[in-house]
């Protein structure tokens, strides 16, 4: 399923208050995040990747990514963004194809992030995927990431200022927003959100302020990564031990809760 236009007119309109963005790694995942009152579902780049056997870090063939954003389509009807990395190329007009092609799988945002390659790559892939939005005539999302947090690009003393310069570029690339994972204090996320001229994106983390105060301190956004998944992992881990322990089908049993009708989400 294609992108739809109007799906990225909401997912834009989103960011003019605050969003909550939960991360799914597949379809059913993807559905019960919607379930649970998402506006919109985003992928976690490492998620998808571990759910399909992959390490994160460009491990994931991108066919199997546009799979899986075509099969969250198929089931959701909120926007939906995804985790393109660094997209999955150095080469940027290898870029440009694999973001059409999420784009026209169905996703109307992506994240798209400079890691430790050079920020002028990162400049260039962002044009890519603007080009790729507008030859496909979806106003698409780009949530560019830079790590210069998280992955300490420079020393801790100098991040705050870094990650403005490469905002300013990134804003000039055709950005639509700025994701700065890995930052946590209060007075750098007021200071980021009010000097990047893009909507702020914060990544859920211990030390991270809740999302009233992040709103208060001007970000737009705070999306949950890996941690979703791994909470799911956690429980899947924790009742597979007790029940190879202990063979306690009663225990088991407990475990489920009440759960979805999975079979009337899913329902064709």
């Amino acid at each position: 399923m294609p992108a739809r236009p109007q799906d990225a007119e909401t997912f834009h309109a989103l960011h003019r208050d605050f969003l909550i963005l939960p991360n799914a790694w597949d379809a059913g995942s993807a559905r019960v995040v919607q379930e649970a009152g998402a506006k919109a579902v985003a992928t976690s780049s490492a998620a998808v990747a571990w759910a399909h056997g992959y390490a994160d870090g460009h491990g994931l063939p991108i066919s199997i990514l546009v799979t899986t954003v075509r099969e969250i389509a198929r089931v959701v009807s909120v926007p939906i963004t995804v985790d393109a990395e660094g997209g999955y190329s150095d080469d940027v007009a290898e870029v440009g194809k694999n973001i059409a092609a999420l784009i026209d799988a169905g996703g109307v945002g992506i994240n798209l992030e400079d890691g430790k390659q050079p920020h002028d790559l990162h400049l260039k892939k962002i044009e890519a995927a603007r080009n790729a939005g507008e030859r496909a005539g979806v106003k698409l999302f780009i949530n560019a990431r830079t790590d210069v947090y998280l992955k300490q690009l420079v020393p801790a003393e100098l991040a705050q200022a870094e990650t403005l310069k490469r905002a300013k570029a990134i804003k000039d690339a055709g950005a639509s927003g700025l994701f700065v994972p890995g930052v946590s204090a209060a007075d750098e996320i007021k200071a980021i959100a009010a000097g990047c001229g893009l909507p702020l994106n914060v990544m859920a983390r211990p030390g991270a302020p809740k999302a009233a105060e992040l709103k208060a301190l001007g970000a737009k956004r705070v999306s949950a990564a890996t941690s979703i998944y791994n909470a799911a992992m956690a429980a899947a881990t924790d009742a597979a031990r007790e029940f190879l322990a202990e063979g306690d089908s009663e225990k088991l049993w407990a475990r489920r809760g009440t759960p979805l009708d999975y079979n009337a989400l899913f329902k064709a």
